[in-house]
């Protein structure tokens, strides 16, 4: 049995994702930016629809990845849902606006289907939630990262990003704070906060490091459980440097489930 997908976007993760689909499960619809679509559809075919709206898709999708960052989450997120479809969602952090959170749980209740957080580039997400269920007392996050992986967000506000020789943190706030200054690199603390304490009670640490080529995640949890420490260092996506390589997989492992019969 094949299985069809739609992505809203189809940059360099949607593209990473695209090659990496598992066997049955076909692209069959693209949503991307109208000034996009003409270009797009000559470079993939006709096998691959590209539309500029949810409405314009003429296939029913068995899973909707979102791949296109917080606004295009933001632009067709709810359209999705009111359809009725499965919604993946890998731009967390579009996650800590309380009213676009809301409008997507609203439209997942009227198309009585669901939207599923991606874990993206951290793991542990499920030992984390389960720890909630007992009650935590702490979450704190820190995301390490080379200056080129920082360059072109908020970071360039607050430190000079090309005379750092030393790892220096440039920024120590709430989850929240974090998901919304910095979209395209903080998705994970908002992955952390749904998971645990909430967007305002999860710490977050932003660090600069000229030392490193990779992208290090860790999390750090305390409550009734006990405790857990965990730390990820991995490779940023080599065509675009703000994501993480294991995000993109994310993504590819929620296509996986589709045709596995057997889920972990």
């Amino acid at each position: 049995m094949t299985h069809t997908i739609m992505m809203i976007g189809y940059g360099a993760m949607g593209r990473e994702v695209h090659r990496l689909l598992p066997e049955g499960v076909v692209l069959g619809c693209i949503i991307e930016h109208p000034a996009a679509c003409e270009a797009l559809q000559r470079e993939l075919g006709d096998d691959i629809a590209v539309v500029s709206s949810v409405a314009a898709c003429r296939v029913v999708p068995a899973l909707v990845l979102e791949c296109a960052g917080q606004p295009g989450l933001r632009a067709h997120g709810a359209d999705v849902l009111r359809q009725g479809w499965s919604l993946a969602v890998i731009s967390v952090g579009a996650l800590a606006d309380p009213a676009l959170y809301a409008e997507l749980c609203r439209a997942a209740e009227q198309g009585s289907s669901r939207f599923e957080v991606l874990a993206g580039a951290v793991a542990g997400m499920d030992g984390l939630a389960a720890a909630r269920e007992g009650g935590l007392d702490t979450v704190t996050y820190e995301a390490r990262k080379a200056p080129r992986s920082w360059q072109g967000s908020h970071a360039d506000t607050l430190i000079a990003l090309d005379r750092v020789t030393e790892p220096a943190v440039f920024f120590e706030g709430s989850a929240g704070e974090a998901a919304l200054l910095f979209p395209a690199n903080a998705n994970v603390a908002a992955t952390v906060a749904l998971a645990g304490v909430g967007m305002e009670a999860t710490t977050v640490r932003l660090v600069v490091d000229p030392h490193t080529t990779r992208n290090t995640h860790r999390i750090v949890a305390t409550g009734r459980f006990g405790e857990f420490a965990i730390e990820l260092s991995g490779y940023p996506l080599e065509a675009n440097p703000k994501t993480s390589t294991l995000a993109a997989l994310s993504v590819v492992r929620a296509c996986r489930r589709l045709v596995t019969p057997a889920l972990i």
